[in-house]
């Protein structure tokens, strides 16, 4: 991939690292890192040689919220540079998946590969936001999140207000939007915003092995569809949602993979998916 400003990559054993790189400033949220992340995943989404892609921050944090520069360039000019520093990346003719779920982290929706965000410290705002459009989040223990906006004058933005009650209920939502309050990895993992909180020290091994399972022991075919399964069922009926998955069932019977996963079973082997 080519070279970036303000995020580093980094593609080891099919898993590409996305690291957010201001480590000066938490890693806080700029129009330029939102361009480079959503050009590394949609180029990470295309490429057979990434299994699983890791989003994390470089330093002591994860992503401390939108930059505080911005913050009051935006106030000066009463928001007239909000959407001209987030310049539209998505493609001519976007997926029926990518245009159910628009805006700035749709696009991580659509990404047929599974999205980890690693949450290794201070997780706030638009870097809360982003971590909710991905498909598994880990945090560390001790990490503090919030969600800020109330605290800034500002509203429940980009989608949190859809996402957030679904994955944790609608009175923590309410609760964690109207209070702004901070809370840590433990009450994140308690309340179902993280998937697991570990000790810090033990978080990147931890999301590692994670992110290599997805990489060398699920077919890629298996999770996208999957993933697309998941979210499409959002606004599908039951019948509806069965009827894509009976119809994906009857499909998978003749790909390598469904072979290669039968195979690698009874023959006591690691699998050797493919994706077709």
């Amino acid at each position: 991939m080519s070279a970036f400003r303000e995020i580093l990559t980094d593609l080891s054993g099919g898993v590409l690292t996305i690291t957010l790189n201001r480590p000066d400033r938490l890693n806080a949220w700029t129009g330029i890192m939102q361009s480079e992340v959503e050009t590394a995943i949609r180029a990470a989404g295309a490429d057979e040689a990434v299994r699983c892609i890791v989003i994390t921050g470089a330093g002591r944090g994860f992503c401390a919220g939108a930059d505080m520069g911005g913050l009051q360039s935006i106030q000066a000019n009463a928001g007239e540079t909000y959407q001209a520093k987030t310049p539209d990346l998505a493609p001519s003719a976007p997926s029926a998946l990518e245009q159910t779920f628009p805006g700035r982290f749709g696009h991580m929706f659509a990404c047929p590969k599974p999205i980890i965000a690693a949450i290794n410290g201070p997780c706030a705002g638009i870097g809360l936001i982003l971590t909710l459009f991905a498909d598994m989040r880990y945090a560390a223990e001790e990490t503090k999140f919030t969600t800020a906006f109330a605290q800034r004058g500002l509203i429940a933005e980009h989608g949190i207000a859809w996402q957030l009650p679904r994955l944790v209920g609608e009175a923590h939502a309410l609760d964690l939007l109207f209070t702004a309050r901070k809370f840590d990895g433990r009450e994140a993992e308690r309340i179902g915003l993280v998937n697991k909180a570990v000790p810090g020290e033990a978080l990147m091994g931890f999301v590692g092995e994670v992110a290599q399972h997805l990489a060398t022991q699920v077919s890629p075919r298996s999770v996208a569809i999957m993933k697309r399964q998941i979210r499409e069922s959002y606004f599908q009926s039951y019948a509806a949602s069965l009827e894509t998955a009976d119809a994906e069932m009857q499909a998978s019977f003749a790909t390598h993979d469904f072979k290669e996963g039968v195979a690698s079973f009874v023959e006591r082997r690691a699998p050797a998916f493919t994706g077709s």
